[in-house]
């Protein structure tokens, strides 16, 4: 696993470093490849902006926030990005099982035939 931190118009800190590399480092779980990944963090007036990129094999995935926070703007990135390994490796999983989703196999199902529900 490989973390890069870049700090733009800001000073960085190693507690915000460090905060970064932990809230990142998390994905890794969710990925069956080594990671690499690019972290941007950089300061507009007010507004803190957190950029990422991660690698992971052939998953490339990028996710960009701003908020009032350095912290809650590292926060909300690593939540879209979770959302989006989430989403990719069910959409992966599903190809690979060449079964339908979660969505159409409940379609297909009619509403009165119901398992365990008492009539």
């Amino acid at each position: 696993m490989n973390i890069a931190i870049t700090f733009r118009q800001m000073n960085g800190t190693d507690s915000v470093k460090a905060y970064a590399h932990d809230k990142i480092a998390k994905l890794q779980k969710f990925l069956r490849q080594p990671m690499t990944a690019q972290v941007t963090l950089s300061q507009e007036g007010t507004s803190h902006a957190c950029e990422v990129h991660v690698s992971s094999g052939p998953t490339h995935i990028h996710g960009s926030e701003a908020g009032d926070d350095v912290h809650a703007a590292i926060d909300l990135v690593v939540d879209k990005l979770e959302k989006q390994i989430r989403s990719h490796k069910g959409a992966h999983v599903t190809k690979k099982r060449r079964g339908p989703s979660a969505g159409e196999f409940a379609a297909q199902q009619p509403a009165g035939s119901q398992r365990g529900t008492r009539g």
